[in-house]
């Protein structure tokens, strides 16, 4: 359900509309923030994008039985499967974001996500050999795309893709070019606060001023800053795991051991596109800080939170 709502906001003796509207899409909620001067424009606009979000719910999830990233899932570990060229051209950037992080973002952890149970689940902590057999499933360089044919294969048995570090980040940057496009010169877009973009800025400000969660204590924050025509994704331990015998188990896989990554509590990726800042968060929490200020890209910033007896939080320098 989308719910709207319109307040006015006097700047310099104008009155600029302010629309605030929300979506349940992809596991998550989104959320965009937008001004402008035509309420029935700035409406429309906002509609139109969520349009956009509800297709791409229905292109990339893997809950959807009929989506095409379940059909290739289903299919592909028998016959090349033929995709849009739009999930063609999302699966060659991920392999891609895998190349360039030695492994350590792979969208073909799937099989990590289900024997963990975090699969439409809140975890479980699974057999060894089940791990195992998970493990040999998971791995970039076993997903075959040809460019020619615009066809998907597995090369291995018991693949499957999972959309849960791309698929937000990717959702947002669309919303972002339609409102741009559409001649929408400030808002804010959210998807559940976890991948956020900041279009200009709202009137009288520099940008939009955004805060970075506390990972252990849930009203605090560890950090601020203010984003303007770019974006800041957030990965952490807090956001889905679970306990056993003593020890916290996070849903970042590490796709190199097939075991939750260890060590971070949280990172928070600063990039001009929300796609970039989602995909680097889960390389980073796996790598650490040294790791991370040898391969930061040019252009970004990295705010990360090391798991320790007292959390050490800081901008990578």
């Amino acid at each position: 359900m989308v719910i709207l709502w319109l307040a006015t906001l006097a700047v310099r003796g104008e009155e600029p509309l302010r629309l605030e509207s929300s979506l349940d899409a992809m596991g998550s909620t989104f959320t965009i923030v937008a001004y402008g001067r035509d309420r029935v424009r700035l409406q429309a606009t906002v509609e139109h994008a969520f349009e956009e979000v509800r297709r791409l719910d229905s292109l990339l999830s893997n809950y959807k039985p009929r989506s095409e990233w379940s059909l290739v899932n289903l299919e592909a570990a028998s016959k090349p499967v033929r995709v849009s060229p739009e999930l063609f051209r999302l699966l060659e950037a991920c392999v891609e974001y895998s190349r360039s992080t030695e492994g350590t973002f792979d969208i073909t952890v799937g099989p990590l996500v289900r024997v963990w149970g975090f699969f439409k689940g809140s975890g479980r902590l699974p057999h060894r050999a089940e791990i195992r057999t998970a493990a040999a499933g998971v791995g970039y360089r076993h997903l075959a795309l040809d460019r020619e044919t615009l066809t998907v294969r597995f090369r291995r048995p018991g693949m499957e893709i999972d959309p849960g570090g791309i698929g937000k980040g990717y959702a947002i940057d669309r919303v972002a070019d339609l409102l741009r496009q559409a001649g929408i010169e400030s808002a804010l877009i959210s998807a559940g606060g976890s991948s956020i973009y900041g279009l200009g800025a709202p009137p009288g400000e520099p940008g939009w001023k955004v805060r970075i969660k506390h990972p252990r204590e849930a009203f605090r924050t560890v950090g601020e800053l203010t984003l303007r025509d770019e974006s800041m994704s957030t990965s952490g331990s807090y956001e889905k795991f679970f306990v056993a015998g003593g020890r916290m188990y996070s849903h970042i896989f590490d796709p190199r051991t097939g075991y939750p990554a260890r060590g971070t509590a949280s990172v928070s990726v600063v990039a001009p596109r929300t796609l970039d800042s989602e995909a680097w968060t889960k390389p980073v929490f796996i790598q650490g800080r040294q790791w991370a200020r040898k391969r930061q890209p040019k252009g970004f910033r990295i705010f990360l939170c090391e798991d320790r007896a007292e959390l050490a939080c800081a901008w990578l320098q």
